[in-house]
């Protein structure tokens, strides 16, 4: 069996041309929106990395002053030791800058992830159910088509599925007419099952 992703009849595959696009653009919408969420929070994040720059550049300062001043003779340890505690707090807040940094970027993500994950995985998760389902029953009616056998299941399935207004066009007694086996009522009805489906008849094969 041969899948058929797309409708032989031109208005049905028009349409599905049309649903794949649209499904596309959902998708591509959705992204951008991920996107500028994630942008938005990311922006964020530079507070925390400005702080971790400042800190550090403070923390650097205060420690070479610290031990600058160490050297001094008498009031040396005295101003010194301050002067290193001062530097080792500002790197501790350095720190501190830049995991609150890294907690925003990976916010960021997973609210980018979260805003558009889900209406994507919900479109498209119904529009290939759909386009599996056709491509399946597509595929399947067009194999029957090509049996002598399979032409008549056919023509039973539209006995059961059309409706009367579609059925009795072609036979006043549709039923009665598949029951005598009646090659062009079968053939017929065979032609609404199939355009249901969305294929056209195929040459019907005989044994030799």
């Amino acid at each position: 069996m041969h899948l058929q992703l797309y409708a032989d009849r031109p208005g049905r595959r028009a349409r599905q041309i049309l649903a794949d696009l649209a499904v596309l653009a959902w998708v591509w919408l959705w992204v951008r929106i991920g996107q500028a969420v994630h942008d938005a929070v990311q922006a964020v994040s530079g507070v925390g990395y400005t702080l971790q720059d400042g800190a550090a550049s403070i923390g650097s300062n205060l420690t070479d002053a610290g031990s600058g001043v160490g050297d001094v003779p008498l009031v040396g340890s005295a101003i010194g030791k301050p002067l290193t505690s001062a530097g080792s707090a500002a790197d501790r807040v350095s720190d501190a800058g830049r995991q609150l940094g890294d907690g925003i970027s990976t916010l960021a993500v997973l609210l980018a992830l979260l805003v558009a994950v889900l209406p994507i995985v919900t479109v498209v998760g119904i529009w290939l159910l759909l386009r599996l389902r056709f491509a399946y029953r597509a595929a399947t009616a067009a194999d029957l088509s090509g049996q002598p056998a399979g032409e008549r299941l056919l023509a039973l399935r539209a006995l059961a599925r059309r409706p009367l207004s579609e059925l009795r066009p072609i036979d006043p007694d549709p039923v009665e007419a598949w029951r005598r086996d009646d090659p062009a009522v079968i053939r017929a009805l065979a032609a609404l099952e199939l355009a249901r489906c969305g294929v056209r008849s195929r040459p019907t094969s005989t044994s030799t």
